[in-house]
């Protein structure tokens, strides 16, 4: 079963494909995904990594958690599920003014 990692403090220029080559030399990498900015595009700073077996994921967070990679030390750990949200809500007029024309 794929192991999901999640890497943290990554420069802002790094490419998923550079991301994916780092964590290549401990098993196969399944996915590499590098999280954007939905309005800039620009990286947040921090990805995740699908590893395709548990034994090469934990390889990965003891020999990579605290290395060095292009001038930043990263974290990396066993990402966690992420949590359900509620809906976010609509826009001005429904909410607050609902006879409001426009």
């Amino acid at each position: 079963m794929a192991t999901k990692l999640y890497v943290g403090n990554l420069s802002y220029n790094v490419s998923e494909d550079e991301l994916k080559e780092v964590f290549a030399s401990k098993g196969t990498v399944v996915s590499a995904n590098i999280v954007t900015d939905r309005d800039s595009g620009r990286s947040r700073g921090f990805g995740f990594v699908e590893m395709e077996d548990s034994g090469a994921a934990e390889s990965a967070i003891a020999e990579l958690n605290g290395s060095e990679f292009r001038g930043r030390k990263m974290v990396v750990n066993e990402a966690k599920p992420r949590e359900e949200r509620a809906p976010r809500g609509g826009g001005y007029r429904s909410s607050l003014n609902p006879n409001r024309r426009f």
